[in-house]
């Protein structure tokens, strides 16, 4: 036991700094802007933060994660200043999950603490946070005193603001804008391939009546809905227009993909299939030709920037996004890759309804 001793100290500072570290890249991954934008709408703009505090805070949370994670393995100020400092970090953390878990649920969604590389529910990652702390309490109540420098407090702020200044750099904050790209603008389809919609309003006809002709009003049955504004028009004119199918998508998300290419296999099927329109979006967008190869065919689209288009999703969804409309009425909504995810067959026989069927969603 007594040649063990002396490892333990190190032992838990490498565990510590390795979960520190990891937290950190892992909110960086798959690249840093869309994975500090993500965490921003999905983690914290539902805690109250405002776009342009998240912005700042998210990108100094995460310097601060990176240097918690080298400064557990450097001797000054340790005991007095770093792991203190990092106990109240955890328990920060583990009070919001708590909130969180009570409120909402702690078995499902993600906590966001090692972003989207390793997904962990708040419950899981509240057992980790404490696990963490029990940790560090033994790491004070173990570490010897000679183990701690008191001399340079300029190594910390150093290392801290080295980091932050890293986050700005790797992730620089973008001015508002929604709109970045315009693809192929809104083309209207083949005539055969719209749907042929009869008049809603009465029709006048003609009627011989005891040789005589007179007008007479005939009321049409209503066969489409009234027209109303599905708030998309802002990315295709036309959308409240007639049969639409319109979904977010990532360009280099294979769900999306395979999604695209249900949609353009029914579209083969089906004449009168709705017009496809597609908003993509502004991560990895040179995929965009290699997704329209994958999906068979090239569709109208625009491409909007991470943020916009996170919150055009709100706040619990997620990709791919397949939405049924009819004059920006909604009737099919499918959204993310569990319980609400696009069924092709489902979104098939909706589509084929006649209006007298269709229910709004």
């Amino acid at each position: 036991m007594q040649n063990t001793k002396p490892y333990l100290p190190w032992s838990i500072r490498i565990l510590i700094s390795f979960l520190f570290l990891l937290s950190a890249v892992a909110k960086l991954y798959p690249s840093p802007y869309f994975a500090i934008s993500t965490f921003e709408v999905k983690q914290l703009y539902p805690m109250g933060f405002s776009e342009e505090l998240a912005a700042y805070f998210s990108r100094i949370l995460i310097g601060i994660e990176f240097a918690l994670g080298i400064l557990i393995l450097q001797n000054n100020f340790l005991r007095k200043f770093v792991i203190p400092s990092t106990i109240l970090l955890l328990a920060v953390f583990t009070t919001h999950l708590t909130i969180e878990s009570v409120i909402n649920g702690g078995n499902s969604g993600n906590c966001g603490c090692f972003g989207s590389l390793l997904p962990m529910t708040p419950i899981q990652a509240i057992l980790k946070n404490v696990f963490a702390m029990v940790l560090l309490f033994i790491l004070l109540f173990i570490l010897p005193k000679k183990a701690e420098n008191k001399g340079n407090f300029w190594i910390l702020t150093t290392i801290t603001l080295a980091f932050i200044l890293l986050l700005f750099m790797l992730a620089p904050i973008h001015p508002k804008s929604e709109i970045v790209t315009v693809g192929n603008t809104e083309v209207e389809q083949p005539a055969e391939l719209q749907q042929i919609i009869a008049p809603t309003k009465t029709d006048t006809v003609m009627q011989a009546v005891k040789g005589d002709t007179i007008k007479k009003e005939i009321p049409k049955v209503l066969d489409e809905p009234i027209k109303k504004k599905s708030g998309l028009t802002q990315y295709f004119a036309s959308i409240d227009s007639g049969r639409k199918v319109f979904c977010y998508f990532v360009p280099g998300c294979d769900h999306c993909r395979t999604a695209a290419k249900e949609l353009t296999e029914m579209k083969a099927k089906n004449k009168n299939f709705p017009a496809i329109n597609i908003v993509f979006m502004n991560e990895e967008v040179d995929l965009i030709p290699d997704f329209f190869k994958f999906a068979g065919a090239t569709y109208p689209y625009k491409v909007i920037e991470i943020i916009p288009f996170w919150k055009a999703l709100g706040n619990g969804v997620d990709t791919p996004v397949v939405k049924y409309l009819w004059n920006g009425n909604q009737y099919a909504y499918y959204y993310g890759i569990t319980d609400h995810q696009f069924n092709a067959k489902d979104f098939e026989a909706t589509v084929n309804q006649p209006f007298s069927e269709l229910k709004k969603k």
